[in-house]
């Protein structure tokens, strides 16, 4: 192997985004995942345009996004009466230069996985291996890797974390940092065939800041005109020290909460009905951890989870991991495979990704659903009269910026990396 080779813990959507970016800028890497087989996990996520312009970057296209997706075209907050409080076009029709797509997060993550083996070779994503712990040193950083129940060590010139928000290597650098944060919202996740709402591809949620759905198709309408949707059942609990199931996403059955929602029934929506012909169910919490000063310790970085766990509230966790994969990259290409690239990464998105983390946690774009209920409880006739239209577009027009993803700024910016660039030894 290279000195110059770069560590990456962890290949889930962050590791393997960055195996990808360095396999465009010729950077050498080993990424280790502790799975022993890569597996499509999870439901629904959805991708901005500020990601999905870094994923055309490196050649994921939309041909390839369409087979695990499809593109959004209008996001929209409804009240607890069934009655619209704010809805508004996405990715191309909304004016970015770049769609928005709303995808099986299971089938993006095998897109990115054969993409990378099929670039890289099998032997760049090691299964069954996991970075425990790290060692620096004069000409870099060991890693510490577990295989089949034996401690193996790996040396390259830098380590960066993707390990995801119970990052063993964020551990070690933050050995005294709090605990998984849980602000009492418990959600269920599934998905269902049934005919999109509003449009093709809209994205909906429905409700009170405490007691809510979002709901929103991951594939095209079939012959049917039905199509494969996401949906999301949340509660907030007044006891935030509730929790006391040991697994973070496991299987659950219908009848354990949807009681939640038996009124949630619209002349365009039965919830309850909805749920019912579900295929799948599972429940976590919605969690996340405070942030920290830094994301770096000399030649090692967190990014992904490991650096900002956040909650789902602005659809942007899988899309600022994708951000930050590009962003290491383009600082190699600045400063060469150093630590001056780690810190450079860490000077530009620390600070502000984890006042996103923070804001998120607040309800992010969510944070309408917060000026509904304490104006008008949820229910109202003309929402004009509660929250005027200048008013809700300033709301959202101040989160987008916050995201990265406003759209003046993201047109008008240069690629992250530009076509073509190399890393020179």
């Amino acid at each position: 192997m290279s000195d110059n080779r770069v560590i990456i813990a962890g290949g889930g959507i962050a590791g393997l985004a960055l195996g990808l970016t360095l396999h465009q800028i010729g950077v050498p890497f080993t990424v280790f995942e502790s799975a022993r087989e890569m597996k499509p996990l999870g439901v629904g996520i959805n991708l901005q345009p500020n990601a999905v312009r870094e994923l055309f970057d490196f050649g994921i296209t939309a041909k390839d996004l369409d087979k695990v997706g499809l593109p959004a075209e209008e996001w929209a907050l409804v009240g607890l009466n069934g009655r619209e409080v704010y809805s508004e076009p996405r990715g191309l029709g909304a004016g970015y230069n770049w769609p928005q797509y709303a995808v099986h997060r299971g089938q993006l993550h095998m897109l990115l996985y054969d993409t990378l083996v099929d670039r890289a070779g099998a032997d760049a994503v090691q299964l069954g291996a996991e970075v425990t712990g790290y060692t620096k040193n004069d000409a870099g950083v060991e890693a510490t890797v577990q295989i089949a129940g034996a401690t193996h060590t790996e040396t390259g010139t830098l380590l960066v974390a993707a390990d995801g928000i119970h990052s063993a290597i964020r551990a070690q650098m933050y050995p005294d940092q709090p605990p998984i944060h849980w602000g009492g919202a418990i959600m269920w996740r599934g998905t269902v065939r049934a005919k999109p709402l509003r449009t093709t591809s809209s994205f909906v949620g429905l409700g009170t800041h405490r007691h809510r759905m979002v709901i929103y198709p991951i594939s095209k309408p079939d012959e049917t005109g039905t199509a494969l949707i996401n949906w999301i059942a949340e509660v907030t609990m007044d006891d935030a020290g509730a929790w006391q199931q040991d697994g973070w996403f496991k299987p659950v059955e219908i009848d354990e909460f949807i009681h939640h929602f038996e009124e949630f029934r619209y002349d365009w929506l039965d919830v309850p009905t909805m749920l019912r012909d579900a295929d799948c169910a599972y429940v976590n919490p919605m969690i996340d951890r405070d942030p920290v000063p830094s994301w770096v310790d000399g030649p090692v970085a967190l990014m992904g989870d490991a650096a900002h766990a956040m909650y789902p509230t602005g659809s942007n966790g899988a899309s600022q991991a994708i951000v930050d994969a590009r962003v290491i990259g383009a600082k190699m290409l600045e400063f060469g495979v150093t630590e001056a690239a780690l810190a450079a990464y860490d000077a530009q998105l620390c600070a502000p990704v984890s006042e996103l983390v923070l804001r998120n946690r607040g309800a992010g774009p969510f944070g309408l659903l917060n000026l509904l209920n304490d104006r008008c409880g949820g229910v109202f006739d003309n929402i004009e009269d509660v929250i005027p239209t200048a008013e809700r577009a300033d709301f959202m027009a101040k989160y987008k910026a916050a995201a990265g993803f406003a759209i003046e700024t993201l047109n008008a910016a240069d690629p992250t990396i530009q076509k073509g660039a190399r890393v020179i030894d």
